[in-house]
């Protein structure tokens, strides 16, 4: 028999929890002196302590750690639990690393401040393209909310496009605007140029639409991951600010080339803009 302190030290976990555990039922100790009220606890129940701990870990509330220890849910019921928990995990572990890469992306653009930038701006006019078209609204404009939304959206693009027999006929583009509703969310127009003698048909599955020329953009390439494009939307704004220019939209992204590795990637940034006034 071990005294609390004991038990506690073996288990890796402290007096207070194991307290705590003796009130709500979930573990009892093996006996209780009468008259001191000391706690005694048996080396076999580790067992029980090492499963609450990692069920606990797992995210189960004490309640539902109770009831799988008690064998109040059966065994389909467990594994449906373990499931879920484990997809969030997954979830939340892809959502963390998502998170890691933007905070090494704006810390490469804060280490850069102060250098040359080794991008070339150019400004230059964008000429009309007829392209299939599909949209979607993201929450904001960080990439956070853009990434879960722009990827399928093209996916789900070109399916269609090849589906209708529509062939493309350059790289692809996304545009965005801000929605009516003012509250930051933002439109996602993605694109794939097609031929001038494609109109417009319900069955495509897809709009057809003709985006008009940009008079003058304020264009940059950037060559890696969108994840790194930070650093080539802000060359973009010191160019702009410090040339004379105003922005009036969103860049467009045209999609120069897209290899399995995203690193390969080259992407073309078009800002448009109008001489300061």
């Amino acid at each position: 028999m071990f005294n609390i302190g004991d038990f506690a030290k073996h288990g890796r976990v402290s007096v207070r929890m194991l307290r705590h555990y003796d009130a709500i039922g979930l573990l009892r100790p093996a006996r209780v002196d009468p008259v001191s009220g000391y706690r005694s606890y048996e080396a076999a129940q580790l067992a029980r302590l090492n499963r609450v701990i990692a069920l606990k870990d797992l995210g189960f509330t004490l309640q539902q750690v109770l009831d799988v220890l008690d064998e109040r849910v059966d065994a389909g019921e467990l594994r449906g639990m373990l499931r879920l928990r484990r997809a969030e995990l997954a979830a939340a572990m892809a959502a963390d690393a998502q998170r890691l890469a933007r905070v090494e992306a704006r810390l490469r653009t804060i280490e850069s401040e102060g250098n040359m930038p080794e991008q070339d701006v150019v400004v230059k006019r964008v000429p009309p393209v007829r392209v299939a078209e599909l949209t979607a609204v993201a929450a904001g404009y960080e990439p956070e909310d853009i990434t879960p939304v722009i990827g399928p959206l093209f996916a789900e693009l070109c399916r269609r496009v090849a589906e209708a027999g529509v062939a493309e006929t350059g790289p692809s583009v996304a545009r965005y605007e801000d929605t009516p509703e003012g509250d930051g969310s933002v439109l996602i127009r993605v694109a794939v140029p097609i031929g001038a003698a494609v109109e417009p048909a319900a069955e495509h599955g897809f709009a057809v639409v003709d985006l008009p020329e940009i008079e003058a953009a304020a264009t940059v390439v950037h060559r890696g991951s969108m994840d790194d494009a930070l650093g080539a939307f802000q060359t973009l704004a010191r160019f702009i600010d410090e040339n004379g220019y105003r922005s009036t939209g969103y860049a467009r992204e045209l999609y120069l080339e897209c290899p399995e590795s995203t690193a390969d990637w080259v992407t073309e940034f078009q800002e448009p803009v109008v001489r300061a006034g």
